[in-house]
């Protein structure tokens, strides 16, 4: 039961200053992307490229924190998953 209900949470991070905003759900996928107009380089696209992979991944890692904060809370800490 608490795994369908962390898939269906969604978890954000942004970057950049909220150039870039990264959602990303409990089954570990992208589901929503937004970036700021001003973060739009057409001469520096290996920035924007840095900041959607550096939001994408900390939204991402959120999802891991939650899912093993909640599977310690179910295990008493037990290291059992």
């Amino acid at each position: 039961r608490m795994q369908q209900e962390m898939e269906t949470k969604t978890y954000a991070a942004t970057t950049g200053g909220g150039m870039v905003k990264a959602s990303v759900n409990g089954k570990h996928e992208l589901v929503e992307l937004t970036i700021n107009p001003e973060a739009v380089d057409p001469d520096d696209v290996e920035m924007l490229k840095d900041l959607i992979i550096s939001a994408v991944n900390e939204a991402i890692r959120q999802v891991e924190e939650m899912y093993n904060n909640e599977m310690g809370r179910m295990t008493g800490g037990m290291g059992m998953f």
